[in-house]
């Protein structure tokens, strides 16, 4: 690809869709370069007749070249939104998807019918009676969140700028997905308690036991035919064994000996794989599975409630 000689910010951009990108992302990788925000679109129609400085051409024609190769955008201007954060990404983590939101915010509605913020405890909504569990813990102990998986951090941190309140716990495999995470972490100034390791068993001796747990697997089938399209994303963030569901039977397997009584289990997983984690929560003995559509109306995440302890009456006691 080429860019004309001295361009304005009008011809540039203009060149680029021409060149097969779409109008957002040539605007997007504008404002890139030229070290503006990418909520100021409406910057490159009030500068339309600028001349773009020299400088950034050679940086502004690699970059498109490359998204028109397929990788994703957040990778090229490092940055995405999600849930209202800017997180910074890189190609150790998978870009955060709009519709992974759908998991946070089924993890806030859980959490506020468990233990609402103390602010929120007076005047707390009404909600669904099937997404209102009985209540979990008790007492001054802090509601305790788990993202597992947890990439960017993006789950996580949007929990915690949702609910200061909560103690929130994240755990990745990789270490360079966790680098991504903390400093995320650090830059937005939210505190979470992050482990390395597989799983569950990155949690150390001394967790706690959890209110919620959630999780954005890999479930994609190691055959699956869109793989391709996701070439330049971590493969070990995406595929999971022949089904694509050999991580969420051990993140289900493991996860009730984590949660308080009645606390969830919330997953996310392919549009066609509902039904499946439905019966491997329900095998497990989850009770309150249900599952939720993502934006796109797709049925994306399944989550169930380990059932509360009940205490048994004894006998009554033989006569002599």
């Amino acid at each position: 690809m080429q860019l004309p000689d001295h361009p304005s910010v009008g011809q540039a951009l203009m060149a680029l869709q021409s060149q097969g990108l779409d109008r957002l992302d040539a605007q997007l990788l504008l404002l890139h370069v030229l070290d503006v925000a990418p909520t100021q679109r409406g910057w490159l129609l009030a500068h339309d007749t600028d001349l773009l400085p020299a400088a950034s051409l050679p940086r502004l024609q690699a970059l498109a070249e490359r998204r028109t190769q397929g990788e994703p955008l957040a990778y090229l201007t490092g940055s995405k939104a999600f849930y209202g954060l800017n997180l910074q990404v890189s190609a150790d983590v998978l870009v955060p998807r709009p519709d992974t939101e759908t998991l946070v915010d089924w993890a806030l509605e859980v959490l506020h019918c468990q233990r609402p913020a103390p602010h929120q405890a007076a005047t707390s909504a009404v909600l669904p009676a099937s997404a209102a569990p009985p209540s979990v813990g008790g007492g001054s102990a802090p509601c305790c969140v788990l993202d597992l998986g947890t990439g960017s951090g993006a789950i996580a941190l949007a929990l915690k700028a949702n609910r200061p309140d909560l103690q929130v716990w994240a755990s990745d495999m990789s270490s360079a997905a966790l680098t991504v995470a903390q400093a995320n972490a650090q830059r937005l100034g939210l505190q979470v308690q992050f482990a390395q390791g597989a799983w569950l068993a990155a949690l150390p001796p001394d967790a706690p036991l959890f209110d919620c747990i959630v999780a954005n697997p890999p479930y994609i089938a190691t055959g699956d035919t869109h793989l391709p399209a996701l070439r330049f994303e971590p493969a070990q963030a995406l595929t999971s064994g022949a089904d694509g569901l050999d991580d969420l039977r051990q993140i289900i397997c493991q996860a009730p000996a984590h949660l308080l009584p009645g606390g969830w289990l919330l997953l996310e997983h392919g549009y066609d794989q509902a039904a499946a984690v439905q019966q491997l929560l329900t095998q497990q003995g989850f009770i309150s599975v249900q599952s939720r559509l993502d934006l796109a109306g797709q049925t994306r995440c399944t989550g169930g409630q380990k059932a509360a302890l009940t205490l048994s009456t004894p006998s009554p006691s033989a006569s002599p």
